[in-house]
């Protein structure tokens, strides 16, 4: 990567002022809450009576997938930039995202087991979010040998654990009651929130590049290549330890599913909603892998559910 290209990546940003803040917290605790709504109690006592593809997702998700980003991104060296490499990093210490349950519905995978996980691995994020990030950034930056460009990556573990806490935390809470003691109201407001949540991420993409186009539009092969293959190892792990340990197939499915589908939304509220990462030099790169992240799984998740839906058609036709 040029060194022209690699400032025009870090020179994207997106200013928003307290009020502009709040309102994308607001909307992501939302759409949150939206997620929780197909959550049942009774699922957690069904996935759990059979608890290896649960253990499996959730490795996959919290630990496998953070490890081998950070291993990509010292493999891809110069060819990205430090921002790139974090947002690479920030992508994969998020939980797995809110559209993963419906992808899961059109690839015949295990539903309650891609509810499950996407609770499990969204609660936990509370935790290890900031672990991840703050873990892998800073070795990413000690390794690079970047250390004199960058300052210190000083994640303040606190601050993040109560904004995930109050992004995520509360609403999926909130939304597992309603389900629980309204079920008829969950069942109305589930498909709406849905709807709602990819267009909030979609109005969070065009917000992050209306005013950086000309930069973006510089980068985007760059940037849509390095998505293109951390969004790939992500499904391959997902896909490699269901199929290693042989767990049934609709199971498989859904770990690559979930594996490969990542709350990246709250990577950009992270990145827009707070101040969390104002210690850092101008970092773009962050901000693009984010975004763009977000985009293409909604792109690669339809692609493998259709082979996936297919496949399972054929197995059907075939029986």
């Amino acid at each position: 990567m040029t060194q022209a290209v690699e400032q025009a990546i870090d020179s994207i940003q997106v200013t928003l002022n307290a009020g502009g803040m709040n309102t994308i917290n607001i909307v992501l605790a939302f759409v949150m809450f939206g997620v929780a709504l197909g959550i049942k109690p009774r699922m957690f006592v069904e996935v759990f009576a059979n608890p290896k593809s649960v253990i499996l997702g959730v490795v996959c998700q919290l630990v496998i997938l953070p490890l081998f980003t950070f291993l990509l991104t010292l493999v891809l060296g110069p060819s990205i930039s430090w921002s790139m490499a974090l947002g690479m990093i920030l992508v994969a210490s998020c939980p797995g995202g809110n559209i993963s349950n419906f992808m899961s519905s059109l690839s015949k995978a295990n539903i309650e087991l891609s509810v499950s996980l996407t609770a499990i691995s969204t609660a936990l994020a509370v935790l290890m979010t900031p672990f991840n990030f703050w873990q892998y950034g800073n070795l990413y930056l000690k390794l690079a040998n970047i250390a004199g460009e960058v300052p210190a990556l000083k994640i303040p573990l606190w601050d993040v654990f109560k904004t995930i806490f109050i992004l995520l935390g509360i609403p999926l809470t909130l939304g597992i009651l309603t389900s629980h003691y309204l079920p008829k109201l969950a069942e109305k407001l589930k498909k709406p929130f849905q709807y709602a949540s990819i267009l909030f991420f979609l109005v969070m993409v065009v917000l992050s590049f209306v005013g950086n186009m000309e930069a973006f539009l510089k980068c985007i092969k760059y940037i849509f290549l390095v998505v293109l293959l951390h969004n790939f190892l992500a499904l391959a792990i997902g896909f490699s330890v269901g199929s290693i340990f042989k767990v049934p197939y609709k199971d498989r499915r859904t770990l690559t599913i979930e594996t490969g589908i990542q709350n990246s939304g709250l990577g950009l509220v992270l990145l827009l909603g707070t101040q969390i990462f104002s210690n850092l030099p101008p970092h773009g790169g962050m901000l693009v892998i984010t975004a763009w992240w977000g985009v293409w799984h909604i792109i690669s998740g339809l692609a493998v559910s259709v082979v996936f839906n297919r496949r399972e058609l054929k197995l059907v036709k075939n029986a």
